[in-house]
């Protein structure tokens, strides 16, 4: 992929870095009430128009990790969630975040080790990424998880996912399932969710992937 697609909002006290390669727009940033990302401006983004803290708090929205910062005084950087997630959002992707270790992970994309987008569909042209494909394809799935899992005493801690060839995303680490409804369904330390959209047991992996003849390539 080329960093034709990366693009860097230079501040006095904080830089803002957007990487089209994973953006979905979501629009958590444009919708800010504040003056950082306008729509139709130029720039569209501008660090010195807010406070450092609000950079840091619209940046950090941002669920496919698109967006980044780098606060120039080097003393606040991006923290992981204390609590590994993943968001079953409503005919869309996964919405993962935490102490993220993402299998195949471009070095050049640094927002992945904490937020990111997965692909639920099958179609995505980015994949294990989300690229929108899920519209365009008509996927339907609202997000009801209906397993409750072995449970975990801690909430933290790596996250490594690990998307098998052909086949499911592969967790291994403490996490939370949260179904589209907001409830916290499913905790566990380990767990195969479906990433070619027809399991019958949405989120997790039923073995459907073999089935429909499924390619992760």
């Amino acid at each position: 992929m080329s960093d034709k697609q990366i693009f860097h909002y230079p501040g006095t006290q904080a830089d803002v870095r957007w990487d089209g390669r994973l953006c979905i727009h979501v629009a958590e940033c444009g919708r800010a009430r504040n003056e950082l990302f306008i729509a139709g401006r130029k720039p569209w983004c501008e660090p010195d128009c807010v406070s450092v803290a609000e950079v840091i708090d619209v940046v950090e929205r941002c669920p496919s990790g698109a967006l980044t910062y780098a606060i120039h005084d080097g003393q606040r950087i991006e923290a992981a969630a204390a609590e590994n997630t993943v968001m079953v959002s409503v005919n869309g992707p996964l919405f993962v975040r935490g102490d993220l270790q993402i299998a195949g992970a471009p070095a050049d994309m640094p927002g992945l080790r904490f937020r990111a987008a997965l692909c639920r569909c099958g179609r995505s042209r980015n994949k294990p990424f989300c690229d929108n494909s899920h519209e365009a394809a008509g996927f339907r799935d609202y997000g009801a998880v209906g397993e409750t899992g072995p449970g975990t005493a801690a909430r933290g801690g790596k996250l490594e996912i690990t998307p098998s060839p052909d086949g499911p995303l592969l967790l291994a680490g403490n996490v939370t399932v949260i179904a589209a409804s907001g409830r916290a369904a499913w905790r566990g330390d380990s767990a195969a969710l479906c990433r070619c959209g027809a399991s019958n047991n949405k989120p997790f992996c039923d073995g459907s992937h073999t089935r429909v003849g499924f390619k992760s390539g």
